[in-house]
């Protein structure tokens, strides 16, 4: 039976599981468009920050006391001309795609944001299909520029 569950901090969440577990189910699980786990870390900790303007919450998913999906939104700080919340990460256990675990997740995550989303996808990931059944639509193209 599928449960999810939301953390608003890091004393809650290390209740249930710790950061670490948490960080290596992403890393895995986020598969080929996965960042480091330095950078997992760093949004995890975003999510749990305390500091003005930060912040966010995390949802895990269960089925068995066994972690099958996991979200990391946070808050961006901003109103109106970007989106309230930004959704870092989901992933599905491999196991549990097309079950309907990443539909339940984004469902969950859009009740417990209190203004709007954003969130990037690569072109030829799969689940930009279901992004956009849970009614995300592409307004912009990302630019990026970096320092050398």
């Amino acid at each position: 039976m599928l449960k999810i569950e939301h953390y608003k901090n890091l004393e809650k969440l290390e209740q249930t599981i710790a950061k670490a577990a948490l960080i290596d189910f992403l890393y895995t699980n986020l598969d080929r468009f996965r960042d480091s786990k330095s950078a997992i870390e760093k949004a995890i900790d975003y999510a749990f920050s305390k500091d003005a303007g930060r912040g966010g919450f995390i949802l895990v998913a269960y089925n068995n006391d066994r972690i099958v999906g996991a979200v990391v939104m946070v808050h961006t700080g901003m109103v109106e001309f970007i989106p309230e919340y930004y959704l870092v990460y989901i992933a599905v256990d491999a196991n549990m795609r097309g079950q309907g675990v990443g539909a339940r997740l984004m469902q969950e995550a859009f009740d417990q944001a209190d203004g709007d989303i954003a969130l990037h996808v690569e072109y030829d990931n799969p689940a930009q299909h279901l992004y956009e059944r849970m009614g995300f639509a592409t307004k912009y193209a990302e630019m990026r520029w970096k320092r050398s």
